[in-house]
């Protein structure tokens, strides 16, 4: 594969510089982000701030997250704490790039023994019959209790498929969970069952 032009996005600078924030006694990181709780609120209890310029996660449907929570919150209504790596990423690039949950090597860091497992669209009904297989499907899990820790998906339309796997983030979900859950056939989710049965050992594709 060659390219021509090379684009990198690296990081973006908060337009929070003169909102006189300060004189309303709001705080902001060294960055310019406005710092919050787990609540969404800020040093002041009336004001609340969601979004990129809390820069927890530049994602929109992460500030859609938060707005739930900071609406629940204000309304005094039940509502959870966010969990920011358990939001999906997606990079609407050509092929697609969709993850969710910790990397390999990020889960290692924190102390994790860790198991991993990929299977290939190649092997796909129906990633084959569309003649677009190109890609993977990638499951970090906890050794021992098979745990899944992070799901990595690259291909096409991978961004339609990150959010089932993301439902797979909560502690008591197992790549033995996923994977005896029964997929619909023919269709490109059985990657991720398939990427399951591999993590386990008894793949078919992968």
């Amino acid at each position: 594969m060659s390219a021509q032009k090379v684009f990198a996005s690296i990081e973006f600078k908060p337009n929070s510089d003169d909102l006189g924030l300060e004189k309303v006694g709001v705080r902001t990181t060294e960055q310019g982000h406005i710092a919050i709780d787990e609540r969404m609120a800020t040093a002041v209890p009336h004001i609340y701030a969601i979004g990129d310029v809390t820069g927890k996660i530049g994602l929109a449907h992460g500030a859609s997250a938060q707005g739930m929570i900071a609406a629940e919150v204000i309304a005094r209504r039940p509502t959870s704490v966010l969990d920011y790596t358990k939001i999906p990423r997606c990079t609407y690039c050509d092929p697609e790039v969709a993850s969710v949950g910790l990397g390999e090597k990020q889960a290692r860091d924190i102390g994790y023994e860790v198991v991993a497992s990929r299977c290939p669209f190649a092997g796909n009904g129906k990633s084959l019959a569309m003649d677009d297989n190109f890609g993977f499907v990638k499951i970090v899990a906890e050794k021992k209790s098979r745990r899944v820790l992070g799901v990595h998906i690259i291909g096409e339309h991978v961004t339609e498929l990150i959010a089932g796997p993301s439902g797979m983030m909560n502690p008591r979900c197992t790549a033995e969970d996923q994977a005896r859950t029964v997929h619909p056939h023919p269709t490109v989710s059985e990657v991720i069952m398939e990427a399951a049965h591999a993590l386990l050992g008894h793949g078919i594709h992968a």
